[in-house]
């Protein structure tokens, strides 16, 4: 028989997979490709831009719907559908005769990130026991991290021949996706149906805000940045691809964002993650020409959107102890309409003025980020340091080995 440890320990390592093929391949890649497809569709920045907008209107209702269908069959269910969307929307993006179906493709791939979110916090929530939930939370949300980093070396190989690398981003997807079925649990208990009550906890008036203006801040470089590396920086395919590489490979220390979080609190954490965050996007646009600015600034940018997300995820599941995937949905939804707003609106302002206005748009942005950092009321132990938070962790009754039976 596995031991519980085991099985905590094959659930997050599945999760990581899920949310590096779903977020670092499915959806991210697009900004990686974005200056290949611009010239293989004849694509503008405003398309480019409108293209990238309706992916993330896909991820925001995929996050409702992840949301409804945990809490109705199971986190599995969830997992497996968004597999089942990276799988599906990478395919597509690698066939694509034409604008339309590239645009199809990049919606599904989209929708696949907000339905394995709400899924795979939840599974751990139930799953991993407390003292180590929030590490978990975290090594799972690093996924995008690995994915980007993975993403880079795969583009380089494929240099001449783009689909390629779409249809090895949509093998390693169904591969995950059959690894996923394997080590998530089914549902064994009665859940709670319905939405959680109350349903904005007062936590959420930071929470929500918050989440959008990450959202809108993040969209200049997911989707523009090394677009603006190579149309405005005039950086070559290889070097332009380093800094995307270079980005995934410092996300990776995303992962010990619940330990930097429980010394320092949530409000310090989130307070100094977006500020640095402006200074990495800003950066972005001030020293566009210098190689090694650019490395410094992907850098920082990878290690500072990871932790922050990790973040919203922790934020998330102590705003809504009893619902995490509902908690985390709802800040994944508003940081999803973030970028969908902004993604259109960078782009718009590269054709009307400079790619590097819509970046220090964004950089801006952030800097406003400051003022929804969220307050601190009381102090909770998780992994054995202390971890702040305003609402209390779950509570111990609920602490039951649900779904490992």
């Amino acid at each position: 028989m596995v031991s519980s440890h085991k099985r905590e320990l094959m659930l997050t390592a599945a999760g990581l997979s899920l949310i590096a093929v779903t977020y670092g391949l499915a959806r991210y890649a697009y900004g990686l490709f974005a200056p290949t497809l611009r010239t293989e569709f004849d694509l503008d920045g405003g398309t480019l831009g409108a293209v990238a907008a309706g992916s993330y209107v896909a991820y925001c209702l995929a996050v409702v719907v992840s949301t409804a269908v945990t809490a109705r069959w199971g986190a599995r269910t969830g997992a497996l559908a968004a597999g089942t969307a990276a799988t599906a929307g990478t395919s597509l993006i690698a066939a694509a005769p034409n604008t339309a179906v590239l645009a199809l493709g990049v919606v599904l791939a989209g929708a696949s990130t907000g339905l394995a979110s709400p899924s795979l916090a939840d599974a751990v929530s139930r799953v991993v026991r407390v003292t180590r939930r929030d590490r978990a939370q975290s090594v799972v949300n690093a996924g995008t991290g690995l994915g980007v980093l993975i993403s880079g070396p795969v583009s380089l190989l494929a240099i001449g021949d783009w689909r390629l690398a779409w249809w090895a981003f949509a093998a390693t997807s169904a591969l995950v996706t059959l690894w996923i079925a394997r080590v998530v649990p089914p549902v064994k208990e009665d859940r709670p149906r319905g939405l959680p009550t109350p349903l904005f906890p007062p936590a959420t008036g930071r929470l929500l805000p918050a989440a959008a203006t990450l959202g809108l801040a993040s969209a200049a470089i997911w989707t523009f940045g090394r677009d603006i590396a190579v149309s405005v920086g005039g950086l070559g395919e290889t070097e332009s691809t380093v800094v995307w590489i270079v980005l995934g490979a410092v996300g990776l220390a995303g992962a010990f964002t619940a330990e930097l979080t429980s010394r320092a609190g949530l409000r310090r954490a989130w307070s100094a993650g977006m500020i640095l965050f402006a200074l990495a996007t800003a950066l972005f646009a001030l020293a566009t020409r210098s190689f090694p600015a650019l490395v410094i600034a992907a850098a920082l940018f990878g290690a500072v959107y990871i932790g922050l997300t990790g973040v919203l995820i922790l934020w998330g599941t102590r705003a809504y102890p009893t619902a995490p995937a509902f908690g985390v949905g709802v800040a994944f939804l508003m940081l999803a309409l973030g970028q969908a707003a902004g993604a259109p609106l960078i782009g718009l302002l590269g054709d009307l003025i400079d790619l590097r206005a819509g970046f220090l748009a964004a950089a801006a942005t952030a800097v406003l980020g400051v003022l929804f950092a969220p307050k601190e009321a009381t102090t909770t132990y998780n992994f054995g340091v202390r971890s702040l938070s305003r609402v209390s962790a779950v509570p111990p009754e609920r602490e039951s080995r649900v779904g490992c039976a």
